[in-house]
């Protein structure tokens, strides 16, 4: 009994604190003490209450503005945002800051977490690489604008895997033109991946699907065209197999290559080649 009272009370003065801690960040909220406003944010971002921290650092950044303290404020302001995953917002205060502070001592870190927060929303290889697209270009404006800093190594190694990221996107996209049977499509995608990635780990399946994907246009076009197309996928043989003459693909690609030829009516052969 005499437990289950002393946990009763601790629980309603613990209420009363919490009640007291709410009423005062409201009363702060409507304050117009900027400097209060601008000291209890500090407070709360350091004891990791970060949303009342960002609302805070919201209210006084236009006022600061100018100062010999603004650059202090988007640096918190952006960094409440980040600690809360919000990399949109986190990102686009960082941003702020870099522009209008360039001489600021927090501006080499500013442009690196622009392009981290880029990095962090980069989403999976399926889906849409804007944001991928976005950090490379972010990273890399970075390393050019500070040579000699310590993150440029790690700004290295989240490019190459950024790369690598568009580089699974296009090979995904060619292939799935492929499987849905849209050859010209497919032939489109398939080039633009070799060509944009060329030392892709996928070059091999790429070529011999874009050699595929030529026969099995030609095979499925009207008769004016399937002499030129059939040309083109014999023309695809010659760079798939002087590339790959080893293929697992290899036997596959003769069969195409033959074929091809019998409906043009060449008369070169397998062996000679």
């Amino acid at each position: 009994m005499f437990l289950s009272r002393v946990y009763s009370i601790l629980l309603f003065f613990t209420g009363l604190v919490l009640v007291a801690g709410c009423s005062g960040y409201e009363k702060l909220l409507k304050s117009s003490d900027y400097p209060l406003k601008y000291e209890k944010a500090v407070e709360y971002y350091n004891s990791e209450e970060y949303v009342r921290a960002a609302t805070l650092f919201d209210q006084v950044a236009s006022v600061y503005r100018g100062t010999t303290k603004a650059d202090t404020v988007y640096y918190y302001q952006a960094k409440s945002y980040y600690m809360q995953r919000d990399y949109i917002l986190s990102g686009h205060h960082f941003n702020n800051l870099a522009i209008n502070y360039p001489n600021s001592v927090f501006r080499e870190e500013a442009e690196y977490m622009v392009a981290y927060c880029y990095y962090k929303l980069s989403p999976r290889p399926s889906l849409d690489q804007e944001n991928t697209e976005k950090a490379i270009a972010a990273f890399t404006i970075f390393m050019i604008q500070n040579p000699g800093s310590e993150r440029v190594t790690e700004a290295r190694a989240y490019i190459d895997e950024l790369r690598n990221k568009l580089v699974q996107k296009s090979y995904m996209n060619g292939k799935l033109y492929y499987n849905l049977g849209d050859y010209k499509a497919s032939i489109i995608a398939l080039q633009n991946s070799l060509n944009d990635f060329p030392d892709t780990e996928h070059r091999e399946e790429l070529m011999f699907l874009l050699l595929k994907s030529n026969f099995l246009l030609a095979e499925n076009s009207i008769v004016q065209k399937q002499s030129e197309r059939y040309q083109d996928t014999v023309d695809e043989y010659y760079s798939f197999v002087g590339e790959f003459p080893e293929s697992q693909y290899r036997r596959e690609a003769d069969r195409i290559y033959e074929t091809a030829l019998s409906v043009i009516g060449s008369t070169d052969i397998l062996s000679e080649q």
